[in-house]
């Protein structure tokens, strides 16, 4: 049998994304073979192939290179001494993150521990839309030390990261505020976020004396976002090209502020799974694309405008 990959043949536009085809990888001791039928695609995979960032620096002597770090399928070979799952069982895993990537394969080796088993209630594709994204959003929240009664901004709600960090939050019982287009206004409102139409005012002209500003896009929305904290406030910025320089204004305003790198856990994946399937969080799939339609997939993220997450179809 024969493996397809879609692979980041030079640096550029998504005409450089191709499928190649590889062997059929076999699980090392402590790996499983899992068959990928959902692939996330994030917005540091489209940056990544413009040959933007950390990771496609450090892979520039690599290509072709094969992204993809949020993957859910079914466990079809066990290697030597993995006992986790069983042949068959669904799972879902953040791997390879950020350097070995692979994600957008039909068939990967993955160590055992880095995966997650999604229960029966959950569809591969909700399960596919959470590693990447929900981590970091879980892992923002976290890093804010976001509290019960806090009032918390969070930039982009309806992104990847932000639909999932408003229900967190919300859970968490926050008072949440969000940005977004004139479009996502009622669906913001159904996750139980105060919405602001950013295309309409400034964010700081409608909130006000903010706990938490949680800055998931960078650039002069996020400087405009610091005018809505109230003194001591903490700022949680992810990686954007703007993001030393949001963290440093922050600071010169007497605010908290740090960056944040998202840190694969397979035990916050297990957290999310529960929440999803105990109905605290509900993921928002856009799109689901076939394999060859992944220069689409990118563009569609490239927009800035997608709302909450698009998947490949490995399968298809």
């Amino acid at each position: 049998m024969e493996n397809k990959q879609i692979a980041i043949s030079k640096f550029g536009d998504p005409e450089v994304l191709v499928v190649q085809t590889s062997s059929m990888p076999e699980p090392k001791a402590g790996e499983v073979l899992v068959k990928v039928h959902f692939a996330g695609v994030n917005p540091i995979d489209v940056k990544t192939r413009a040959g933007l960032g950390w990771a496609a620096s450090e892979n520039k002597d690599n290509l072709p290179w094969v992204p993809g770090y949020d993957i859910s399928g079914e466990v079809i070979t066990l290697g030597q001494g993995a006992e986790r799952f069983g042949i068959g069982d669904n799972v879902a895993g953040f791997i390879g993150f950020p350097l070995a990537g692979g994600g957008y394969s039909q068939y990967i080796s993955v160590p055992e521990s880095a995966l997650s088993l999604v229960p029966s209630s959950i569809t591969l594709e909700a399960a596919a839309a959470l590693p990447l994204a929900g981590q970091t959003a879980l892992q923002a929240l976290d890093k804010a030390g976001v509290n019960e009664g806090d009032r918390v901004l969070i930039l982009a709600g309806a992104g990847g990261v932000g639909h999932i960090a408003i229900q967190v939050a919300v859970t968490a019982k926050a008072e949440v505020f969000t940005t977004c287009s004139e479009a996502n206004l009622d669906y913001m409102a159904t996750l139980g976020a105060h919405a602001v139409n950013y295309q309409f005012a400034p964010v700081s002209e409608r909130v006000e004396e903010a706990d938490v500003l949680i800055d998931l896009v960078g650039g002069d929305a996020a400087l405009d976002a610091l005018k809505c904290l109230k003194d001591g406030g903490k700022v949680v910025t992810v990686p954007t090209l703007s993001a030393e320089l949001i963290c440093e204004k922050a600071k010169m305003l007497g605010f908290e502020a740090s960056g944040m790198l998202v840190d694969p856990n397979p035990e916050q994946l297990d957290a999310l799974l529960y929440m999803v399937s105990v109905g605290l969080v509900k993921t928002e799939i856009q799109q689901v694309f076939a394999m060859s339609e992944v220069g689409e997939a990118h563009r569609q993220i490239e927009t800035g405008h997608t709302r909450g997450k698009i998947l490949l179809d490995m399968q298809c």
